[in-house]
């Protein structure tokens, strides 16, 4: 039995649904249906197998969310203020020792992510661990230590919001995702969900 089998309670998703959607002109992606399924109920069928609890990130269609079953938090840094203002209230909400994050606009999660990036984040006894596609990093799908809560307030309290510069202060392991980079296609325009949609027909 592997690590992952024993800690499975030990982690907590956090889904990224607080965003603007400014190029989906405004839509609430996570209410956006791919296949005539909204794609927050991907995420979550992908997501919730592999940890012990899931939390949902939001900051309008509270209601709506909360219907999927699962707590619905949102930012404490009004404004719509990006990603790391999700994760630092999805950090000061979860119980456990482990936080990973993955956006609702990702439909493709692999059953193996969070496996892969826990095993990698111990391997190099590292406080973060980020997804790589084999060209370049994917910062919101993300597995960390909830310890770091206070480092995240902190640095958005100084007023940044860019989270290649938060990592820089912790030990970054990278978790190799090279051999399947399609997990990290995401739906963030109009054309893009019809393109997806059309090769998602052709696949399930």
């Amino acid at each position: 039995m592997d690590n992952i089998s024993l800690t499975k309670n030990m982690l907590t998703a956090l889904i990224l649904a607080g965003g603007q959607a400014r190029r989906m002109d405004g839509q609430d992606k996570g209410m956006i249906k791919l296949n005539d399924k909204p794609l927050i109920q991907h995420v979550l069928e992908g997501i919730a197998p592999q940890v012990g609890f899931v939390i949902i990130n939001a900051n309008r269609n509270l209601d709506y969310y909360a219907t999927f079953g699962y707590p619905v938090i949102t930012d404490e840094f009004a404004g719509f203020q990006g990603p790391l203002a999700g994760m630092a209230s999805g950090l000061r909400a979860v119980d456990t020792p482990f936080m990973v994050t993955v956006p609702c606009d990702s439909p493709f999660i692999p059953a193996d992510l969070v496996k892969r990036m826990y095993l990698k984040l111990t391997e190099d006894k590292a406080e973060l661990c980020v997804a790589y596609d084999g060209e370049r990093m994917h910062p919101v799908f993300l597995l960390m230590k909830s310890e770091l809560l206070d480092s995240l307030t902190d640095f958005l309290k100084s007023g940044e919001r860019k989270i290649d510069l938060w990592f820089n202060d912790h030990k970054l392991a990278v978790a190799d995702f090279s051999d399947k980079p399609d997990i990290f296609t995401n739906i963030n325009t109009p054309d893009e969900l019809s393109r997806i949609a059309k090769n998602f027909m052709k696949t399930h």
